[in-house]
């Protein structure tokens, strides 16, 4: 471990990929309960999967078009926010054929995103990397996105904590008092969304529900108090980002998938002790 730090001192890319860990972690931990509480995994889920859509068509204009204004990081939010306003349309209007709808979305998006970086040069790194994530790719441009979006959301969960906290637990009582309960569904799948993008750049989209939803189910078995929820879950999500990196670093294995292996040892390790 001593050897991890002296690394973090020497190689700024691997102190940057830590510190966007740990910025990813404390939105993932506060975003998280919520998915876990509302029970909207599999919605989180294919808001993931349509990201990629985003990232394909951003790195196809920004390489192959020269717009060198746009971003993969960008083109993923712009992706994660349609989707999560579209499958919580989805949702809300159409709740028969839900799963049908929103499986087709969710291949949809993954397909688009796969064809459009087949499509750009190098996009076997690109597609490897988004997929399974790459934290030492973090440049110092993503972390300021990272902090804004951290900022953003922490925010709006500090004004509206009490209201989203309403529709998690009894969505019809929260009609009842007269709260918007469908836009407040819909702003929290675009906090969500956001939260996957943040994610995105620690552990890839193939492994980004991990990490929103295993430290706060960890969380979970322990106590049913959402505050407390949350702050057990930040805690995890650090405390995986942070070992997993330095296993990761120590192994010379892939960082996200290690960071989601940890997180997915402990959650079954969790359920052991819950017993």
């Amino acid at each position: 471990m001593l050897s991890f730090f002296e690394a973090l001192k020497a190689n700024p890319l691997l102190l940057s990929a830590v510190i966007a860990g740990i910025a990813a972690s404390v939105v993932s931990g506060i975003i998280g309960s919520y998915v876990v509480v509302k029970r909207i995994g599999f919605l989180s889920g294919s808001i993931s999967h349509s990201v990629l859509s985003g990232i394909g068509i951003s790195l196809w204009l920004e390489r192959v078009q020269n717009i060198t204004w746009i971003s993969p990081l960008l083109g993923a939010l712009i992706a994660a926010v349609a989707s999560a306003l579209i499958i919580g349309w989805i949702h809300l209007c159409y709740r028969e054929r839900e799963d049908s709808v929103i499986a087709a979305l969710w291949a949809i998006g993954m397909a688009v995103g796969v064809l459009f970086i087949s499509q750009t040069p190098g996009f076997n790194v690109e597609l490897t990397n988004f997929l399974v994530g790459n934290l030492l790719w973090v440049t110092h441009t993503d972390l300021y996105v990272l902090f804004s979006l951290d900022a953003f959301i922490l925010i709006t969960v500090m004004c509206l904590h009490k209201r989203f906290l309403a529709i998690c637990f009894d969505e019809e009582q929260a009609r009842l008092q007269g709260l918007p309960a469908n836009l407040l569904y819909l702003l929290l799948l675009v906090l969500t969304a956001v939260s996957i993008v943040l994610l995105i750049q620690v552990v890839g989209i193939l492994l980004v529900m991990t990490m929103l939803t295993m430290p706060a189910a960890i969380a979970n078995q322990f106590t049913s108090r959402l505050s407390k929820i949350m702050g057990i879950a930040v805690g995890l999500s650090c405390l995986f980002c942070f070992f997993g990196t330095a296993l990761a670093y120590h192994a010379d294995w892939p960082a996200g998938a290690t960071i989601a292996l940890l997180a997915g040892i402990a959650y079954v390790g969790s359920l052991a002790l819950g017993k």
